[in-house]
């Protein structure tokens, strides 16, 4: 009887002890954290603008940490495959993730998805934002917005548009038009950035909201016209092409990247974490860097990042619903 006793009574003391020396466990871990090297699963081929932006903050985590920052590319199933081994991973600052726009729109396009796309990661910080760029052939009637929507609302021609694929931000973005203006166009999905610029080009079909990135080198080249930028503002990179919400009030499409990690990161690393990434996207150096890309450096609070992503998640859902699109 005196042993239940004193276990009900030491049991609770106990219990409070643990409690406060977990925290201060995290405390200390962080404070010396990492002490081994760190790896950034990117759920993207090497090449691209996901890899491409890793690979700059694992050089600039590198230098900060005296730590090796790894880049671990695990490119296929739209991201799917990279975000997954992220999940499944232990949430000890040790496994980093790169999230970007596919990553809240698998949610919508993929119903058997193995995760949730916010609650099953710790969302850091936002690296970048930028829309896509919407291009015409040049031999294309539209000069400007004004005229692209005038045409696209009166043509008596069968419309079409052109994408990466489906499921892609530009045939997301081609759909949220459509339900915005009325117009019917028929989606044309390629296989890949490539070929569907080949097929703008080819006069294969009338228009395309194209990642930036591919797309300025084409519009610079003449081998396409640009149109409008996709985001809520005009880019520095671009002055002179609107932002087709300056015609088309409401429209915007913003292709993002992030930093996340496994869910349950403890605080103390979450608040080192970020603030060493934080600092990074603030440098002047990434600014530039961004913007000669077509899209501006964005660092926000973990949860004002959290929301973010719920709020892109919701948004595409409700698009894709509506457009009934199939993967």
């Amino acid at each position: 009887m005196n042993c239940i006793s004193r276990h009900r009574k030491t049991g609770p003391l106990l219990l409070a002890a643990i409690g406060l020396v977990m925290p201060a466990a995290h405390a200390q871990a962080a404070d010396v954290y990492p002490t081994r090297p760190v790896r950034i699963i990117t759920p993207a081929a090497p090449g691209g603008t996901t890899d491409f932006l890793a690979r700059l903050l694992a050089a600039h985590l590198t230098k900060t940490w005296s730590q090796q920052v790894i880049v671990d590319n695990r490119g296929s199933a739209s991201g799917v495959n990279g975000a997954e081994m992220t999940k499944d991973s232990a949430p000890d600052g040790y496994t980093l993730f790169i999230p970007y726009h596919q990553h809240t729109v698998n949610a919508a396009i993929l119903p058997k998805l193995p995760y949730h796309p916010v609650n099953d990661f710790t969302p850091i910080s936002q690296m970048t934002a930028g829309g896509l760029l919407l291009v015409v052939n040049p031999s294309h009637p539209a000069k400007t917005a004004k005229d692209f929507v005038q045409w696209s609302k009166t043509t008596r021609d069968p419309m079409n548009f052109g994408s990466a694929g489906i499921g892609s931000g530009g045939h997301l973005a081609g759909e949220l038009y459509k339900l915005m203006t009325g117009v019917k166009a028929q989606h044309i999905p390629y296989k890949g950035t490539g070929p569907a610029i080949v097929g703008l080009i080819s006069g294969e079909y009338h228009f395309n909201f194209m990642g930036l990135t591919g797309a300025f080198g084409q519009v610079r080249a003449g081998k396409l016209r640009g149109i409008a930028v996709s985001g809520p503002k005009r880019l520095p990179a671009a002055p002179d092409i609107p932002a087709m919400t300056e015609v088309l009030p409401g429209f915007e499409v913003v292709g993002w990247y992030g930093v996340a990690a496994p869910a349950r990161l403890p605080k103390p690393l979450l608040t080192k974490v970020h603030a060493d990434v934080a600092a990074y996207v603030k440098s002047p150096e990434f600014g530039k860097i961004a913007e000669n890309n077509g899209s501006e450096a964005v660092t926000n609070s973990p949860e004002e990042f959290r929301q973010f992503m719920l709020n892109d998640m919701n948004k595409w859902a409700d698009v894709v619903k509506r457009a009934g699109i199939k993967f």
